[in-house]
């Protein structure tokens, strides 16, 4: 059916600099069943060709019907240059492929600051945020958790809970083929650790595309380890004091006349 991409602009092509192959290629752990399913297999190969990763793909009845796509760079950045990259990219290739059998709304977005987690290195670059989970297989009699992520070991993933009841045990560990849903919760240092990663994202866009000069290499780093505070003020060596005020120069003037003894005091 036709297709109404909600993003458009000429410019298809793939992303300027380099790509890390391997995290592109990574694969999904948590995929989609169904009709979503279906757009999954023609959304994802056209995103990896020009650089990009599907994160997750929504069909919703909003509007009449909506297929949200969500997709990133490997770094996990995405700007809205991006998006509309790819709606001109896969709009085309979605009307020809036909994997819905009727109208919708085509929407690209990235995957947002609460962002779901899908592969292993989502688990990896988040450790220590806050995260919901559900199962798809129980784990010890439930399927909802919610903590703060630990590290990944093997296939699964360490989770420190923050809803435990009495005799549950605040330490376990999930594996991560068994996870239906991740996502992160909405903190004060997931936002400031995202405006930190899109600042990054875009000035090195900017660089790869020519538009700005690249830091000189004599440019140094501020240090976060440092204090910020403003220095403390230095208090004057009273000993070691100039000798220009006008005492000093009078008595210098009567020393130089004989009107005092040098050896005065000695």
């Amino acid at each position: 059916m036709q297709v109404r991409p909600t993003l458009t602009l000429d410019m298809t092509d793939p992303i300027a600099g380099s790509v890390d192959t391997d995290l592109l290629a990574e694969p999904r752990l948590v995929v989609e069943p169904g009709m979503a399913a279906r757009v999954s297999a023609v959304a994802e190969p056209v995103l990896q060709g020009m650089g990009y990763r599907l994160v997750r793909i929504k069909i919703s009845g909003e509007f009449g019907c909506t297929v949200q796509i969500m997709a990133e760079r490997p770094d996990g950045s995405m700007q809205i240059d991006d998006c509309e990259a790819i709606s001109r990219a896969l709009s085309p290739v979605l009307d020809v492929a036909d994997p819905i059998e009727r109208a919708y709304r085509l929407e690209i977005s990235s995957p947002g600051i609460d962002r779901p987690l899908v592969r292993r290195s989502d688990f990896e670059r988040y450790a220590g945020h806050l995260v919901k989970i559900e199962m798809a297989v129980a784990h010890q009699g439930r399927k909802r958790f919610r903590g703060t992520l630990g590290a990944v070991e093997g296939e699964a993933v360490h989770l420190r809970r923050d809803d435990i009841r009495a005799g549950e045990d605040a330490d376990v560990v999930l594996v991560m083929e068994d996870i239906a849903d991740a996502r992160l919760v909405l903190t004060d240092e997931l936002i400031a650790e995202s405006m930190r990663r899109g600042k990054a994202a875009e000035r090195e866009l900017k660089q790869n595309l020519g538009l700005e000069p690249p830091p000189p290499p004599h440019a140094k780093k501020s240090d976060p380890a440092k204090s910020n505070k403003p220095k403390p003020k230095v208090k004057p060596d009273k000993k070691n004091a100039p000798k220009n005020t006008k005492e000093h120069r009078l008595a210098a003037e009567r020393l130089r006349r004989g009107e005092i003894d040098p050896t005065e005091g000695d």
